[in-house]
């Protein structure tokens, strides 16, 4: 359902996400959009124009009713169909998002963690054993996994891209800082961390 819905709507609708289970936490039951719109300082038309795709209407001079606009947020983008994934690379970065509890909330179910060096493989992070990257071609196919998300350094991150596409991972989460070439068929997310960093860092010496 989300394809019809350009990436940055749908960025935006996480962002109301966000909003919204706070509102949650906080006993509250309705939301208007300028409240959104003030918190996230964009126009409070683009909100309505966003929630408006989720056939979500409101109510006159009340607002949104924070659990359904929640739901219809949830249903919209996927949250309710699972997706398995393994992470790649066990450094700090891979292991910190392993620990990460939230990304069960999203629908996204790490299974497993991967890396060549020999002092990591066998340990746990919560429930979730480093396995030897040797073992990753074999255990996607036997549970089904497509997507993996990458955490190496950028020396490494190409042919790792290499050898995941080799083991028919169909969608991978790149956190390196690297551009990857990949076959067709075959989608790469760019998380660039640096980058966003520097943007805000440029701001900040204006």
């Amino acid at each position: 359902m989300t394809g019809k819905f350009p990436n940055t709507v749908i960025n935006r609708l996480t962002l109301y996400h966000c909003i919204l289970v706070d509102y949650i936490k906080n006993n509250l039951d309705t939301i208007t959009s300028s409240a959104i719109a003030a918190l996230l300082k964009i126009d409070d038309s683009q909100v309505r124009k966003d929630i408006s795709l989720l056939k979500n209407t409101g109510k006159s001079r009340v607002g949104y009713l924070v659990s359904d606009l929640k739901n219809s947020i949830e249903k919209t983008l996927g949250f309710e169909r699972p997706k398995n994934a393994f992470i790649v690379g066990a450094g700090n970065l891979g292991m910190a998002l392993a620990n990460y509890n939230n990304f069960t909330d999203y629908g996204l179910n790490v299974v497993a963690l991967f890396d060549n060096d020999k002092n990591k493989i066998g340990k746990k992070i919560k429930d979730k054993e480093i396995c030897d990257i040797a073992e990753l071609p074999s255990l996607a196919e036997k549970l089904h996994i497509e997507m993996a998300i990458l955490t190496v350094p950028m020396a490494a991150a190409q042919d790792m891209a290499d050898f995941l596409t080799k083991s028919n991972i169909k969608y991978i989460w790149n956190f390196s800082p690297s551009v990857l070439d990949v076959p067709d068929g075959v989608e790469v997310w760019n998380e660039n961390l640096m980058g966003n960093f520097l943007q805000f860092s440029y701001k900040i010496g204006k």
